[in-house]
């Protein structure tokens, strides 16, 4: 196993990419991913999540899940981090994944809530403590109720930071700044939060995140870096006027179940093919109407 130095370990702030997994003919476009993750770098985002929700992580069989992983740590050749989504509703699954992760050398893990079996918070508390011991990469937390029917508790991630050295985050999709704000009073100022909805980056950060999970950056990565950065670094005005001008981009990306807009999006831009694997389908033709219209009067598609 990869020993990293701790600072580097426990250092996830930023701008990270929940990033799509182009397919064409049913498979990896490796060309398309390998530009997608180009124009990422050349962005300025501090990191990538590859096979989150964003990468369709539910329809790829472990082989494919594993080498999309290798395939971001190879092409990223460490420029940015690579934060593997390798979590699963199955325990034995997650640490599976999440050992393939890290021997393909990816920098952390993103742990989501098992979903559908909705377990107790003990379960949760069980489910990722094991994985926790299982792998020496530091482990992100991923809290999404809308999409796994459970929410990780204030308590539960508590005691998952006091029992493992190596949770050391929590993303936060689908909560308030509330939220934010009991954890950060929990745990401390050293554990990282991060936003997981692009309309909410600033209102968390004005309460304790320190950067975001985001799928809007898949097209406009510099802008929601410059956001990030700017708020950051205090300049509040600056990060509210990138805030308010992709703020209605950050919501018709979610107009319909992620990540079919977004894929949608980046095939307008000419950089994938647009295709999804079932039970995900095409845009309504009324939905992709309203997201070209943002899209142009964001300057990210000719008139």
């Amino acid at each position: 196993m990869v020993k990293r130095s701790m600072e580097r370990k426990h250092k996830f702030d930023g701008t990270y990419t929940a990033l799509v997994t182009p397919f064409r003919q049913g498979k990896l476009d490796a060309k398309c991913f390998r530009r997608l993750i180009e124009l990422q770098v050349r962005g300025g985002v501090d990191g990538l999540v590859p096979v989150g929700t964003t990468g369709e992580s539910p329809v790829l069989d472990y082989s494919e899940h594993i080498e999309v992983i290798k395939q971001t740590v190879d092409l990223v050749r460490g420029r940015v981090k690579v934060l593997a989504g390798t979590g699963g509703n199955s325990t034995k699954e997650a640490i599976f994944l999440t050992q393939a992760a890290e021997a393909a050398g990816a920098d952390g893990s993103l742990q989501v809530a098992p979903y559908y079996n909705k377990p107790t918070q003990e379960g949760l508390f069980q489910h990722f403590a094991r994985i926790a011991r299982e792998t020496q990469l530091p482990i992100i937390l991923y809290s999404i109720p809308g999409r796994c029917g459970i929410e990780i508790g204030v308590e539960t991630v508590r005691r998952l930071r006091d029992a493992c050295p190596n949770i050391i985050g929590i993303k936060e999709a689908g909560g308030t700044p509330d939220r934010v704000s009991q954890i950060r009073a929990v745990l401390g100022s050293k554990f990282t939060i991060l936003a997981g909805d692009d309309s909410l980056t600033l209102p968390f950060m004005a309460v304790g995140a320190t950067g975001v999970v985001s799928v809007a950056s898949n097209i406009i990565p510099r802008a929601v870096s410059q956001m990030v950065s700017a708020f950051a670094a205090g300049k509040i005005a600056v990060a509210q006027k990138l805030h308010h001008r992709y703020y209605p981009l950050f919501k018709d990306l979610f107009i319909e179940t992620n990540p079919i807009p977004i894929k949608a999006a980046l095939a307008m831009m000419g950089e994938i093919e647009e295709e999804y694997r079932l039970p995900l389908v095409p845009m309504s033709p009324q939905n992709r109407k309203q997201l070209a219209d943002t899209l142009r009067a964001s300057g990210l598609l000719r008139r």
